[in-house]
């Protein structure tokens, strides 16, 4: 993994944790996400082995949470 990786289980639950705290708005990126992949996280918009590196908004997300609450 690179520096930039995010684990999958870690990028499964950034995009719970990131849903629940700015909410999902109708057609704002995550509604779409969450629509077109059926909650199914190899579908969702962050699965890109081997890094997960590929949601702005989980990316984002990983990067101003600190590590030790991850």
């Amino acid at each position: 993994m690179t520096i930039n990786s995010i684990p999958f289980e870690r990028a499964v639950e950034l995009g719970k944790r990131y849903r629940e705290e700015h909410k999902v708005r109708m057609f704002s990126q995550c509604w779409i996400c969450i629509r077109s992949s059926k909650c199914d996280p190899e579908k969702m918009c962050f699965y890109k082995p081997p890094t997960n590196y590929g949601c702005k908004s989980v990316n984002q997300f990983y990067k101003e949470t600190p590590k030790a609450i991850l």
